[in-house]
């Protein structure tokens, strides 16, 4: 009878054992790692997640090279996901976007999907309007980046590109990392090579709701740029090839401003094209690091983004062409405007502008790109007249009665 008992209480030791091995450890924005794991052209997917001290967390997949959630604290210490994007791979693969994905070859539109390369015409796919948009549809978006987590806070990713991959020339070698800092920053630095005279102009695509709350729309967030001029569209989305002032327009976010305040002024020719802000500013930065280039804030969160970059350009896309077909992580509906996203870039259409900063890489040269997105709290509030403006970089459980050290700053 004992040994009876004893071999019932092993198996049962037995298949508890192997239901554990069988349980997965979510990530803290609720993620389900075995659901990123797949196959897709012989290359293996994953997710992979990475935290710094103060507890915030950044997932990323390597297909497409994808942030598909990042956790931040909020004005009371609760943490919030502030990206868009799906639960798992078979969304992403089978869901067309660009949610939280490493741009290439090239970022933004080509006009008609044309560039020439001395002396030759190279015709390249035609994806939106007539034009190339984002590499064309078989972009690295949707192509996956071999992997190598470097420690718990920094993963490169690599992506080989044959000469001829979406017809554009050159065997490319491009490579992302990601480093999260313990100030709650994602660095992303991308370089790339190649063997042949080529054009390469790479981003990050999250699409940005601070709230927490993409159920909702992001026009309450507060935007900055830190830019005088712009890049006017035509009814297409292409750029055409002037650079025009901000001033007096809705185009301007020099002064902080709702997103909301004036992206329904159809009666201006910009927004009407753009049904809404899809627009690359010109940054004033002029590729200084140390300079703010662009700045996002929920309200109700108090969620503060600043945007810096080498680069000399920004794309501001306002989630205009989300329409509620597409349902998210935790089976939200993604709405019009749910997000705003902000692409650090070389202008759209450079290619065939030679007025503009250069996208030209050729062999033995280097393509280096950097963006960084840094992540704090800012409360605004006032006392008497005067609009006040606190910041801090918070931690989970943060408890406002006992701060310390808080900047402030008059506006």
């Amino acid at each position: 009878m004992k040994r009876h008992v004893l071999l019932a209480g092993i198996a049962a030791m037995m298949l508890t054992a192997c239901n554990q091995k069988t349980e997965t450890t979510l990530t803290l924005s609720g993620l389900d790692p075995v659901k990123f794991q797949t196959t897709v052209n012989d290359a293996q997917t994953q997710l992979y997640t990475l935290k710094n001290k103060a507890g915030m967390e950044v997932c990323i997949t390597n297909f497409g090279g994808r942030i598909v959630s990042i956790m931040v604290p909020d004005k009371n210490g609760v943490m919030q996901d502030v990206v868009l994007g799906f639960d798992s791979i078979a969304d992403y693969i089978n869901i067309p976007s660009d949610f939280g994905a490493s741009i290439g070859r090239y970022a933004n539109r080509i006009n008609q999907g044309k560039i020439v390369l001395d002396g030759d015409t190279i015709q390249l796919p035609q994806n939106n309007f007539g034009h190339c948009l984002h590499g064309g549809p078989k972009g690295w978006q949707y192509q996956v980046y071999s992997a190598n987590p470097i420690d718990s806070t920094t993963l490169k990713l690599t992506r080989i590109s044959p000469d001829g991959d979406e017809n554009f020339p050159g065997n490319v070698t491009a490579k992302v990392l990601f480093k999260l800092t313990d100030d709650n920053a994602i660095d992303i630095k991308y370089s790339a090579t190649t063997d042949q005279k080529t054009v390469i102009n790479m981003t990050n695509h999250s699409y940005f709701n601070l709230s927490g709350d993409p159920s909702k729309a992001a026009t309450d967030h507060i935007l900055y740029i830190n830019a005088d001029n712009y890049t006017p569209v035509d009814s297409t989305f292409m750029t055409t090839g002037d650079i025009i002032s901000v001033k007096e327009t809705p185009m301007d976010f020099t002064t902080p401003k709702s997103v909301a305040q004036d992206i329904n002024r159809t009666d201006f020719e910009q927004i009407k094209n753009g049904n809404g802000y899809d627009h690359n500013w010109v940054l004033n930065t002029k590729g200084d690091l140390s300079q703010v280039a662009a700045k996002l804030t929920s309200p109700i969160s108090g969620i503060t983004l600043e945007v810096y970059t080498n680069e000399p350009g920004i794309q501001v896309y306002t989630g205009n062409f989300l329409d509620g077909t597409v349902k998210g992580k935790k089976g939200i509906t993604y709405n019009q405007r749910a997000s705003v996203c902000l692409e650090t870039q070389h202008y759209p259409d450079s290619p065939n502008k030679s007025q503009w900063p250069s996208v030209v890489l050729e062999p033995g040269q280097i393509y280096n790109s950097e963006c960084v997105f840094k992540f704090s709290v800012e409360i605004i509030y006032y006392r008497g007249n005067i609009r006040l403006v606190s910041h801090w970089n918070l931690f989970p459980g943060f408890n406002w009665n006992y701060c310390l050290g808080c900047q402030t700053e008059t506006e």
